[in-house]
């Protein structure tokens, strides 16, 4: 018991500060060591070996104990949570989810005239399959003359929410390709052959039959459909209208613009 008196007190010397103790080590003789003071009894040497060992143990926690110590509550809830797609949080759509969200369709230009109250804007009168065509206000004045718009084929995103353009209210839009100046501007066309009406889709011919339903209005403005979707419109160097890599389409065909190649679509 004594000398486990003494190893205690040895370990825990090292980390009290180097004052004058009342104790000192004197080597009597070689590989011994006596101490000036009385030595304690085994049960006083028993109890000052506890009391160190707490001391030691109170002052400075063991590496072992600190590798062990558990995850503060914060920390082990975030490795509780389920990661997505096998957790439970749910997987944020894809750019081609999106899209698929989106009432795109094939429309004719019945009737087109100059805005009233608005220099820059048209209005039409587009056939979009619906029992009467939809009334749409668009900025085309200066990049299209009112004869190339009149009775054209063109792609209307019909699913936007009704809008008031000076006075008129204005149900969807029609697509357009542009340069990155924005000084030239071209309407989407369908393929000769498509039906006003038709929905559009991107990708290959057989996924036509793949399509989502359409959100609706609320829900385009709501989730910022169209604005996420939108950036990743283009037309390639043959002027052909893509998300991404997937190509725009009717049942006719690739849609397209006239002549603008890699232009931003929207």
């Amino acid at each position: 018991m004594l000398a486990a008196a003494r190893m205690a007190f040895a370990s825990c010397a090292r980390l009290l500060p180097s004052s004058p103790s009342t104790l000192a080590l004197v080597r009597a003789r070689a590989g011994a060591v006596s101490f000036l003071a009385p030595a304690p009894s085994p049960s006083a040497a028993a109890r000052s070996s506890r009391n160190l060992a707490l001391f030691c143990s109170s002052s400075t926690p063991s590496p072992t104990d600190a590798a062990v110590a558990p995850p503060p509550p914060q920390a082990a809830a975030e490795e509780a949570k389920p990661s997505a797609p096998g957790g439970d949080e749910k997987a944020e759509p894809t750019v081609e989810e999106l899209a698929g969200l989106l009432d795109i369709r094939v429309g004719r230009v019945v009737k087109a005239w100059r805005h009233p109250e608005a220099d820059t804007l048209y209005v039409e009168e587009v056939d979009v399959g619906e029992a009467e065509p939809r009334t749409i206000c668009s900025g085309l004045v200066n990049f299209l003359p009112i004869e190339e718009l009149q009775d054209s084929s063109v792609i209307v995103l019909a699913n936007l929410k009704p809008r008031n353009m000076r006075g008129i209210k204005s149900n969807g839009m029609l697509m357009a390709a542009s340069d990155a100046s924005h000084e030239n501007v071209e309407l989407l066309t369908p393929p000769e052959g498509s039906v006003p009406g038709e929905r559009v889709w991107f990708g290959l011919e057989e996924e036509k039959d793949r399509q989502s339903d359409p959100a609706s209005p609320n829900q385009v403005q709501k989730k910022k459909i169209w604005e996420s979707v939108q950036p990743h419109l283009k037309t390639t160097d043959k002027c052909i209208a893509i998300l991404g890599e997937h190509t725009m389409r009717t049942s006719a065909g690739p849609v397209f613009c006239k002549s603008l190649k890699g232009a931003r679509v929207s």
